[in-house]
């Protein structure tokens, strides 16, 4: 049938032949695309997301910045230029060959991933879920989250829960921090006589210290460049507090040392721990999990220092994580419904908004 009819064609005309897709796209790097002399570069200092989100909101209409001590991801929705050139401006850096990109329902399933801890170095790691959390807060606080934002980061949290607790990976911790503890047990063997250092006085800095007393270290020194944040994690979980500084005083009494700060230069080099081994009979086992790494590579030279950061944690997290593997397809099969289910809910969204973006043609009757 032919329609001749000139206001029937201009409604068919104007009607879209199918829904528009999921305006989401994703951009970042990662443990697995960068190594950690990249990572460091695009890390996010503290004190630096508000810049950084007004950079990129100069770009797209929603945004949140995700950035962890192994990832950087930026997550967009009414973008209007390239992923790539948004991330390289607001940065001021080229990063395009570590950078991977991902749009539409492809995006989604990658944060969910993430906020489920399946992305991450140590699989099934709880950190994260809380990392994405205050994420979209920062970006609701900014009024730069709207209404695909929220239920993607939403959906997000929920399918993050979801995989924990019905797969059971949440049962056994395994985490960076734990990560870190044993490898310094690898190298030293028993710790119970052991004395720690840990820099910083964090989230992942109390981590590594319940780590450190799970493994039977008694003797736990904490520096940090506020004195009262290392007093009271301190006090919390039984050690000595020192204030940053004096780093270089308690330092010769360390057999472990485990950098865990957001410090925005190197705290320790060679001169310092070469000084500090010096007065010492036996060597030194030092582990910096920070990005930017906040002790200088440098310290490899020295002899008796033995040096490690994030990417040496990869072979031992790879070793401990087979029953968490075993429970992937679970984890993945749930990643995929939830992922499924927005796209229903951006489906029925854009069906009901449709008739509003409709243009009203009035005024031409048909015989």
């Amino acid at each position: 049938m032919t329609l001749t009819c000139p206001t029937a064609r201009g409604f068919l005309a104007a009607m879209p032949a199918q829904p528009a897709p999921l305006d989401f796209v994703v951009v970042g790097l990662n443990h697995q695309t960068a190594p950690v002399e990249v990572r460091e570069r695009a890390a996010v200092r503290a004190g630096f997301e508000e810049v950084l989100l007004g950079r990129l909101a100069v770009h797209a209409r929603e945004v949140l910045l995700l950035a962890t001590c192994n990832r950087t991801e930026v997550y967009l929705v009414g973008l209007r230029t390239s992923a790539t050139a948004a991330f390289e401006a607001a940065w001021g850096e080229a990063f395009s060959e570590h950078l991977y990109v991902y749009r539409g329902e492809a995006a989604v399933q990658h944060l969910y991933r993430v906020a489920a801890g399946l992305d991450s170095l140590v699989i099934g790691e709880t950190q994260i879920q809380g990392q994405v959390k205050r994420a979209w807060q920062a970006s609701s606080d900014l009024r730069l989250s709207g209404p695909l934002l929220n239920k993607i980061a939403q959906g997000a949290l929920a399918a993050g829960k979801r995989v924990r607790f019905e797969t059971g990976m949440s049962d056994r911790v395994v985490s960076v921090s734990s990560a870190a503890v044993e490898l310094a047990r690898e190298a030293l063997g028993d710790l119970g006589q052991r004395t720690a250092l840990i820099i910083g006085a964090g989230e992942t800095a109390e981590l590594t210290m319940t780590h450190l007393r799970a493994a039977g270290v008694q003797d736990v020194i904490v520096v940090n460049r506020t004195a009262q944040r290392a007093q009271a994690l301190a006090e919390k979980l039984g050690g000595r507090a020192c204030a940053h500084e004096y780093l270089q005083e308690v330092l010769p009494e360390a057999d472990v040392v485990i950098a865990s700060s957001a410090a925005p230069h190197y705290v320790l080099g060679a001169t310092e721990v070469e000084a500090a081994l010096a007065g010492r009979a036996r060597g030194m086992f030092l582990i910096d999990i920070s990005v930017p790494r906040i002790l200088n590579p440098d310290i490899a030279g020295v002899p008796g220092a033995h040096l490690r950061n994030l990417d040496d944690l990869q072979d031992l997290v790879s070793r401990n994580l087979d029953s968490r593997r075993a429970a992937l397809p679970h984890a993945r099969a749930i990643v995929r419904e939830a992922a499924a289910d927005l796209s229903r809910w951006h489906l029925t969204r854009e069906a009901q908004l449709a008739p509003a973006r409709q243009p009203q043609l009035v005024g031409q009757a048909c015989d």
